[in-house]
């Protein structure tokens, strides 16, 4: 029956019909084209016939998938339109906002980035997600979140179509409990060098240019903990288990909220945050009322 037509599902469809193939589809969609092959056989059985038949390497749309894709465009279309109208059309009650984070970034600099948005004439309802970076971007891809917050900006290897909107950078910070601070020889940052240390993952771009700082110059700490999550590493960096860094403007918080010393700082690093919207003038006002405000008064 299709009366709980998942329209996600029908999504998907719609852009393996538009792309040919999977596999390019999921390229698109930054998901695994397992997933989309599973979510393709849900639609499948839910309409009760195939859609698709397999040409070669290629998918072909059968009788029955050409009607559907001719609904689907219509439904998407008229989505995309109804997107517009409401971006600028005034809404009774609070209108919807969802912000999607990469998990790594600091949520001290995830809250002071997104709380203009909620200073606004027009209240808003805020949807906050985080997650990893393609998986964000996936979202965005699909219309599931109006802005992407990362250190990492949106290149040609995302398939999404979307734009970067610079905010700001940031050196860093070293910080370590008192008992790891108290066990450091030598100046910073040399004392870095097999010092126990704690790292986000190599996924994301501040981890990326630590890298190749170290290699530069020689540091090499004992890497005992590498975490998606910075609130995450920063517990553990309070229990004692390491080193971490973290974005120099939010050191006094950090220092405040997690008991702990700093142990240097570096501006040969400089982690840059990004806000990615589907976008490219940006005109929905949150998202505005984000970039001008860390781009004026969070990281002047």
């Amino acid at each position: 029956m299709l009366e709980n037509l998942n329209y996600k599902h029908l999504h998907y469809f719609w852009v393996v019909a538009s792309e040919g193939s999977i596999a390019k589809a999921a390229e698109k969609l930054c998901i695994t084209p397992q997933t989309i092959s599973g979510q393709l056989s849900l639609l499948e059985e839910r309409v009760g016939q195939a859609l698709f038949e397999r040409v070669g390497r290629r998918l072909r749309l059968t009788d029955t998938g050409r009607l559907v894709l001719r609904y689907a465009d219509e439904i998407f279309e008229l989505g995309k339109e109804l997107s517009h109208v409401l971006r600028g059309a005034p809404l009774v009650g609070a209108s919807q906002f969802i912000i999607s984070a990469a998990s790594a970034l600091p949520k001290t600099i995830v809250y002071k980035i997104i709380e203009p948005a909620l200073k606004l004439e027009k209240e808003v309802s805020l949807v906050c997600k985080e997650g990893p970076v393609e998986s964000i971007l996936g979202e965005l891809a699909i219309h599931e979140v109006d802005m992407v917050l990362t250190d990492t900006p949106l290149s040609s290897n995302f398939s999404v179509r979307a734009y970067n909107h610079y905010l700001g950078k940031s050196g860093l910070t070293f910080f370590a409990a008192k008992k790891i601070k108290q066990s450091l020889s030598g100046p910073f940052p040399e004392c870095l060098h097999q010092a126990p240390i704690l790292l986000p993952t190599k996924q994301y771009a501040i981890r990326q240019l630590f890298d190749k700082w170290s290699n530069d110059n020689s540091i090499f700490p004992k890497i005992n903990g590498q975490y998606d999550d910075s609130a995450l590493m920063k517990a553990f960096g309070q229990a004692g288990f390491g080193v971490f860094f973290m974005p120099t403007i939010i050191e006094e918080e950090v220092c405040k909220s997690f008991d702990v010393e700093i142990i240097g700082r570096l501006s040969d690093i400089q982690q840059k945050f990004y806000a990615i919207s589907a976008e490219r003038k940006v005109t929905h006002p949150a998202v505005a009322a984000v970039c001008n405000s860390a781009r004026d008064i969070i990281f002047r």
